[in-house]
């Protein structure tokens, strides 16, 4: 991991850093509030040599104080000099308890004793502090005294005396308030980072590179109003999401500027990544650049095409599939542009088994030499093999990634699936993908009315123009006249191609398939 990658890190996962930081802080805040506070009263001796003398005694005397100093300020915190405290003071703290609270210091070359007692009352510390550098004074008195009689050679003497403090030494709320925060924020990170390390799911680019290097051909930003208005027509024609599906557009014919992709199947790895919206609004979004488009729902398990745009879906592919009707008279036409959609139909009981016959492959080959491109909405690739199936009778895949709705070993599972049944990927999608934080793919530049139309679904639904449906009608008879003798209709010949299961002999099949085995 670079910079970068601690940095999206910390930005994914700066709402857990600010809880932990927050939970820190209040606990820090808590224990300050509910320790009760202790007072330090403090007060300062100083150790010197009696008698007068030359210079060099008084260097002598001076030298002979520093070395005693230590001794002294040892001799502080011993029963000699605080059970006398406790006797005076009527203290209930034997002498190792008061000892605990006691504390001696002295500067290095320095003759100056410094003693600190802490003690829940102020004025309690203050008296403390005060007896027992009285008592030291006693004591050194009585330690240094010559046993021949004579007075000490050692003076000490108060030079601070103690006072009851205003303020407590403990607990100090700012400093502890302050490491609570410093701690907050570093058990933020490190939670975040081990978090980081733990989850495997696709968030972004970033995620989807160490799986595969496909193209990405565009990104969808998650939508609250996707779910009534799922439809591209029902968002502003400047939105961000619509703008998506057109830039998802123009990537998509540069990945197959070869154009020999004529048909283009839509997938996922799993339910709920929006492979259904994504085919949907990109058959819209071709349409409306002007190309004749047609949206196959060869999702024979849960179809959803025909409730996004409001159709009937009793007849349709598997009317077509199992000869009941000509596919010319099952196409229904959608939206002001040439788009026209082929429902799912009855749901079948064996549905892998006619997506991958011969007779879905034929109705592909028409739909091919009639429209310039068509889009195939197909059932996840994990729970299902209907989509790997049928991936081998179309010109290239789609598939589309829901952000953080799928992991990166299940993405690995569905791309392998691809690849074993030798599908042409022309790219991925990035769908449901944040608005704001580091995973954003969506932009900004023209304003538009947020609101957008707000048609009804059955509204968009039109019948065809004359002059249209003649064209297509052309077009179907074209395919199944090159395949049959002309004395042949081609809704009997498409029949008896799937009863017989014969081949459609034809110079442009081959060379339209013949690259995807």
């Amino acid at each position: 991991m670079d910079l970068h990658d601690y940095l999206r890190v910390l930005r994914r996962n700066w709402a857990l850093i600010l809880a932990i930081t927050l939970a820190s802080l209040l606990t820090g805040g808590a224990a300050s509030v509910l320790v009760k506070p202790t007072y330090t009263a403090e007060t300062q001796l100083f150790v010197a040599i009696q008698g007068s003398g030359s210079i060099t005694e008084m260097q002598q005397g001076n030298t002979f104080s520093q070395a005693r100093v230590q001794s002294y300020v040892k001799t502080v915190t011993t029963p000699v000099v605080l059970q006398p405290v406790i006797d005076d003071l009527g203290l209930t703290d034997s002498a190792d308890e008061l000892a605990n609270r006691v504390k001696a210091s002295a500067d290095l070359n320095t003759v100056l004793i410094s003693i600190a007692v802490a003690d829940e009352s102020p004025v309690q510390a203050a008296a403390a502090a005060q007896a027992i550098a009285s008592s030291l004074v006693r004591a050194v008195d009585s330690l240094e005294k010559p046993k021949n009689g004579g007075t000490s050679p050692v003076s000490l003497s108060i030079i601070t005396p103690a006072k009851a403090p205003v303020s407590p030494s403990s607990p100090n709320t700012r400093l502890n308030l302050f490491l609570s925060v410093l701690i907050g924020l570093a058990a933020g990170v490190g939670v975040s980072m081990l978090r980081s390390s733990l989850d495997n799911r696709i968030r972004g680019e970033a995620d989807l590179r160490r799986v595969t290097d496909a193209p990405l051909l565009g990104g969808i930003s998650f939508d609250q109003d996707a779910t009534k208005k799922p439809l591209l027509t029902q968002s502003a024609p400047q939105s961000s999401r619509a703008e998506s599906f057109r830039q998802l557009r123009t990537n998509l014919q540069f990945a197959n500027v070869s154009g020999t992709a004529k048909s283009v199947l839509v997938t996922s790895s799993l339910p709920g990544e929006g492979k259904s919206t994504t085919a949907t609004n990109l058959a819209i979004a071709l349409a409306q650049a002007g190309q004749s488009v047609c949206l196959v729902d060869a999702d024979l398990r849960r179809p959803m095409i025909n409730e996004y745009l409001g159709l009937e879906r009793n007849a349709g592919l598997t009317t077509a599939l199992v000869r009941a009707a000509d596919v010319n008279d099952l196409l229904q036409p959608w939206g002001d542009d040439s788009l026209y959609v082929l429902t799912s139909g009855e749901i079948p009981p064996n549905p892998s088994e006619l997506l991958g016959s011969e007779a879905m492959g034929q109705l592909l080959g028409r739909l091919e030499h009639a429209f310039d491109i068509v889009v195939v909405d197909a059932p996840p690739l994990l729970p299902v093999t209907d989509a790997a199936v049928l991936s081998q009778q179309v010109g290239g895949v789609v598939v589309v990634i829901g952000s953080q709705a799928i992991k990166q070993p299940e993405l690995e599972k569905s791309l392998g699936a691809l690849q074993m049944v030798g599908a042409n990927l022309l790219g991925v999608v990035l769908n449901l993908l944040p608005v704001k934080g580091p995973d954003a793919y969506a932009y900004s530049y023209n304003s538009y009315d947020s609101h957008g139309p707000n048609l009804p679904l059955r509204s968009r639904k039109k019948n065809a123009p004359p002059e249209s449906r003649t064209l297509l009608e052309t077009r179907l008879s074209e395919a199944s006249e090159d395949r049959i003798p002309s004395s042949v209709s081609p809704v009997d010949s498409f029949k008896s191609e799937i009863l017989s299961g014969q081949p459609r002999e034809s110079a442009s099949f081959p060379a339209r398939f013949g690259e995807r085995k």
